[in-house]
């Protein structure tokens, strides 16, 4: 892809992301971390609402989480690193500053590859900071609230070089760090409930020139809104460039993205940008990361989407990569819990998309049929259902079971998918097969000789089948003339109407054989 827009202007961004960390904990507090569906003002201790002579405690398990998020990004973790204050007074931070890692941040230098686009992203820098409380207006009563449940819970800033190039690049890198923080369970990267937002640097310039001015979008929550003000702002800053005979200057401003009208606007300019008078926090010291435990941890480090990505492509011959794309989306979207371990149901590990695939392809099961099984039908059938994936609702043996069934000739396609939309929507005894259940419901394929021989119609139920085909040759005679004139493509209406009388139990091929002899037969 061209890294030039086509008017050729240059684009240049660089993305400030906020990932909320994945700990029961809050950072500096015993306070339990919130959810959207909490109450407010119900996952808050003294710390979180600065009541004074309250005191911090780091908690250990965000930096477990920090650290194992820098490795993944192939980061330097800093030995030494510590904590400052930012103030700011707002009603959102009521002790009237925020801790973060301005001087001494907790990693640098690091990198990840944005797999469509095999383009390497540098990470300048992770920082440890806590959150802060969410206010919210009433128009009716004009009135403001605070609510202090996300006060101080913690968050990885992860800030980027300006190495993209173009929205698309934007939206590929976010994409491809959700799917990595959630891999290794520093986050569960839900941009919705507030669980990763960013912060996007725009400038744009002519190529061989320098960098234009920067100007800041602050607090993006979808990937979509995140696009769509990347775009806004280079149409804002190609006509203040363009204009005057370019003799105007981008003013450096920070601005906000109004999600109604997909605009971006200004909130203050440089002039007005807050001096935050970033002092070391008194009450906390120096954060020392020992190499042993930097080491322990890069050995425990989980499998990541990238090495998952290119093992599969090896090793499942078959496979495109919008296959693994797939798989790795759904299991960059699946829930775990707090330690970034499987979901349990039932007393059971659920298994993500990747690990279910493979159970399926285990029997010595064609790969490409497995994928096409799960994407194009147990996918599409979720979807209409309104059910995200999960292996739970249909377990790997028996779905690999309804698989072979098709494969060999038991069952045809269309009365399979029947089935599994049955096997759905339906509390099925886990002591029934997928065979008897087929048996059951009267799904089985009408069996059928498959000997090419005069004595085509050997058996009883060949008979049956032989039987329909003549009553559809009776009941579409035109089609039948077509057919006999050289229009081969009316066959299908026929053997469609077969199907419809057979509840689709036919085997299409055997259809096409018994029409094709009947139609000769009758000259």
């Amino acid at each position: 892809m061209p890294r030039l827009l086509l008017d050729s202007w240059q684009v240049v961004i660089g993305i400030e992301t906020h990932a909320q960390i994945k700990s029961r904990l809050k950072l500096f507090s015993k306070a339990y971390t919130a959810h959207l569906d909490h109450s407010s003002n119900t996952r808050y201790n003294v710390f979180d609402a600065s009541f004074p002579g309250t005191l911090p405690r780091l908690n250990r398990k965000c930096i477990d989480l920090a650290l194992r998020a820098a490795l993944a990004l192939n980061c330097t973790v800093q030995k030494r690193s510590s904590f400052d204050r930012k103030h700011y007074f707002y009603s959102d931070q009521p002790v009237g500053y925020q801790i973060t890692q301005h001087y001494a941040p907790f990693a640098l230098n690091g990198r990840i590859t944005l797999p469509k686009f095999d383009l390497p992203v540098r990470i300048k820098q992770i920082q440890l900071e806590q959150d802060t409380a969410k206010s919210t207006f009433n128009p009716r009563t004009k009135t403001s609230n605070i609510d202090l449940n996300r006060a101080g819970t913690g968050l990885l800033e992860i800030v980027t070089e300006p190495d993209l190039r173009s929205p698309e690049e934007a939206a590929e890198y976010v994409r491809t760090l959700q799917a990595l923080l959630r891999a290794v369970g520093v986050s569960d990267g839900n941009m919705e409930a507030g669980s990763l937002r960013c912060d996007i640097n725009v400038s744009i310039n002519r190529p061989g020139e320098p960098p234009g001015t920067r100007c800041e979008i602050k607090n993006l929550n979808s990937i979509k809104y995140m696009v769509a003000a990347i775009k806004h702002e280079i149409d804002r800053q190609k006509a203040i460039l363009t204009s005057n005979d370019g003799l105007r200057q981008v003013p450096q401003e920070t601005r906000g993205f109004d999600q109604d009208r997909w605009e971006t606007f200004k909130l203050r300019s440089k002039e007005d940008a807050p001096d935050y008078r970033y002092m070391p926090d008194p009450n906390l010291g120096v954060l020392i990361i020992e190499k042993a435990r930097i080491e322990e941890t890069k050995s425990n480090l989980p499998v990541l989407p990238s090495e998952t990505r290119a093992r599969l492509l090896t090793q499942y011959k078959g496979l495109t990569e919008n296959n693994v794309d797939i798989l790795l989306n759904l299991d960059a979207n699946r829930e775990l819990n707090y330690d970034g371990d499987e979901a349990i149901v039932d007393g059971q590990a659920t298994l993500g998309a990747v690990a279910y695939f493979e159970e399926l392809c285990r029997p010595a099961r064609n790969p490409k049929v497995v994928i096409n099984w799960m994407t194009q039908n147990l996918l599409g059938q979720l979807s209409s259902l309104e059910l995200a994936f999960s292996s739970h609702q249909i377990p790997a043996s028996r779905f690999g079971e309804l698989i072979d069934l098709v494969t060999s000739g038991q069952l045809t396609r269309p009365t399979g998918k029947l089935l599994l939309k049955h096997m759905l929507t339906n509390d099925i005894p886990v002591v029934t097969s997928v065979k008897e259940l087929a048996q059951e419901l009267d799904m089985l394929l009408v069996p059928s000789s498959k000997s090419t021989s005069t004595a085509l119609f050997a058996s009883s139920e060949d008979d049956a089948l032989h039987q329909i085909c003549l009553r559809a040759i009776d009941a579409l005679p035109s089609e039948i003339a077509a057919i006999k004139a050289g229009n081969s493509n009316v066959m299908n209406k026929v053997i469609g109407w077969v199907m419809r009388e057979s509840k689709g139990k036919a085997d299409v091929k055997r259809v096409r054989e018994i029409i094709n002899s009947s139609i000769q037969e009758i000259g």
